[in-house]
């Protein structure tokens, strides 16, 4: 996925020479997860800019940049280091738009690598979606995979919205086949979310890095006489609810699966607005899984934390108690 990040940044400095990169180390060094290694050297440093050690000042000075005709992208080196830059993304950045009347827009894309799994400690090892997700004005999306990371930071970057994009830094170094090269006609729009794997139990709702976890899940239930349809949010805001409805219509149980906290957290938004559209369909109470409503844990006990095949089973089992 790594690579497949790199490729697609590559692919949009390419093709708009207003493409920008800003954040911390991510020239000469590449960025620590060396996602943007090499364009520096390929692209100079007036285009991969090594930024100062201040969220703030690389979101303030991107939202500048955007306004006059640039298409800023800024990487944020831990999903925990966003809070600095906050005031800047949901006062300012979220609200150009609408207090322009439209007049002005802001194309800046913010990516961010997200949650644990790699054993760092808090502010390293974090799920902030639901704060974003909560701000009109923001796009919010997550990639699962390296065909997906490579089209979608492509089309993140060609939006005229602004783009929070959470790349799940645990799947970083997953291997899949990826036809590299600008979107294909015919490819999900940013806001879609996918099928990743069919089935007619149950509908299990996971995105960025839990997306793996549940189709292990859904493989393992296979084997037990179950079959459960994947779906891959893609866009946490807004929400593709037509592809979340018309899959639980099919299964009538639904289990919701984020490594953030269940505690007002991205999965209750989910539940509710599937219940509000398909309560009469529902066979059981829809079921969430996810991080426990603590601070992120010492690295050694993270694996206590995360959401793992075990209790997403669990959950799905809960759904045929009913």
């Amino acid at each position: 996925m790594g690579a497949a990040l790199n490729a697609g940044l590559r692919q949009a400095l390419t093709d708009d020479e207003s493409v920008i990169l800003i954040g911390e180390d991510i020239g000469i060094l590449g960025g620590v997860f060396r996602v943007t290694e090499g364009l520096q050297a390929d692209f100079g440093a007036d285009r991969v800019i090594d930024s100062l050690l201040a969220e703030s000042g690389i979101i303030g000075t991107a939202i500048g940049m955007a306004l006059r005709g640039y298409r800023p992208v800024c990487e944020i080196q831990f999903d925990g280091f966003i809070y600095p830059a906050f005031d800047q993304i949901v006062s300012q950045l979220a609200k150009f738009r609408a207090r322009s009347g439209g007049r002005l827009t802001v194309p800046l894309t913010i990516r961010v690598p997200c949650g644990g799994g790699i054993g760092a400690v808090e502010h390293h090892s974090e799920s902030n979606e639901a704060y974003f997700c909560h701000t009109p004005g923001l796009r919010v999306v997550a990639c699962a995979s390296p065909s997906d990371a490579h089209h979608m930071i492509q089309q993140a970057i060609a939006c005229d919205d602004p783009v929070i994009f959470f790349e799940p830094k645990r799947r970083y170094w997953d291997k899949a086949p990826v036809a590299l090269g600008p979107v294909p006609i015919g490819a999900a729009p940013l806001e879609r979310a996918l099928v990743a794997r069919e089935g007619t139990d149950v509908t299990v709702i996971a995105y960025g890095p839990t997306v793996r976890v549940t189709l292990d899940a859904a493989t393992v239930a296979e084997s037990e006489g179950r079959s459960l349809e994947v779906i891959d949010l893609r866009s946490l805001s807004p929400l593709d609810l037509n592809t979340l409805t018309k899959s639980v219509r099919k299964t009538g149980r639904v289990v919701i699966v984020h490594e953030a906290p269940t505690f007002a957290g991205l999965g209750a938004e989910i539940s509710a607005a599937i219940t509000e559209q398909c309560f009469s369909l529902l066979e059981a109470p829809i079921q969430r899984v996810g991080g426990w409503n603590i601070p992120y844990p010492p690295a050694r006990t993270e694996n206590l934390y995360l959401p793992d095949l075990d209790r997403v089973l669990d959950a799905v089992d809960a759904t045929y108690s009913y």
